[in-house]
């Protein structure tokens, strides 16, 4: 990307979200970070000084519109990427509809609707959208359907705005990283009643540079789908 671009980032709060965030920042880029509320918008500004903040609640995908309208917007986009998610285990037998709706809408639902309320600009700058998905979105395990489904998802809305945006000139990335260490991560070992080491997980750091490196490469080249996993 030449000169300074404009991100858009979901998550900047912890983990991979933050890392990027960081490293974008460090190099002078300018960055539009979502939060769910003005309290939430105070704390990512001061996590991430010089950062712009948006607000809007992943939650409640059908107020995005509204919530955005209010909002001064980026004239231009150069990448959004989507690196928020939420996670509740559960067995089929055992999750309502609320656990499934709580999961679809932040992880997936939400998602198509800030890329469907930013793809002008997007397309304006041909820019990038980066979904970071999640090795639960190529294969399902016990306890991990809604999770797995909202991001199988996912891959599916990636896949097919890859398509349809490609004469537009926008880029689209899946990013599937095994297991990272994170708050998120620490909550589902909670969850799964195990031990959370986070030496023996991905550093966030490393997620980050593969997501620079699949914004940065140059305009003849795009990175679909890329797996990162454990190294030890």
């Amino acid at each position: 990307m030449v000169g300074m671009s404009t991100h858009v980032i979901t998550g900047a709060g912890s983990g991979i979200g933050a890392a990027v965030t960081r490293r974008l920042l460090e190099r002078g880029d300018e960055i539009v970070l979502l939060a769910r509320d003005a309290g939430r918008a105070k704390e990512l500004a001061e996590l991430h000084p010089g950062a712009r903040t948006l607000v809007g609640d992943l939650s409640n995908p059908d107020r995005l519109s509204w919530a955005f309208a209010q909002q001064a917007m980026p004239e231009r986009v150069d990448s959004l990427l989507h690196i928020a998610g939420v996670v509740e285990l559960g067995k089929v037998g055992d999750l309502t509809p609320k656990a499934w709706h709580f999961q679809l809408n932040a992880n997936l639902v939400a998602p198509a609707e800030i890329t469907r309320l930013l793809l002008p600009q997007l397309r304006v700058a041909q820019g990038h959208v980066l979904f970071v998905n999640s090795g639960a979105g190529l294969a399902a395990h016990a306890e991990w359907s809604a999770y797995a489904a909202s991001k199988h998802g996912l891959k599916a809305l990636a896949d097919s705005l890859r398509h349809e945006e490609h004469a537009n000139g926008v880029r689209v990335t899946s990013v599937y990283p095994g297991r990272t260490a994170s708050p998120m991560q620490a909550k589902v070992h909670r969850q799964e009643g195990k031990e959370y080491d986070p030496s023996r997980l991905i550093d966030p750091e490393s997620v980050a540079t593969t997501i620079l490196m699949a914004i940065d490469l140059p305009r003849d080249a795009e990175v679909n789908d890329l797996t990162v996993r454990p190294g030890r």
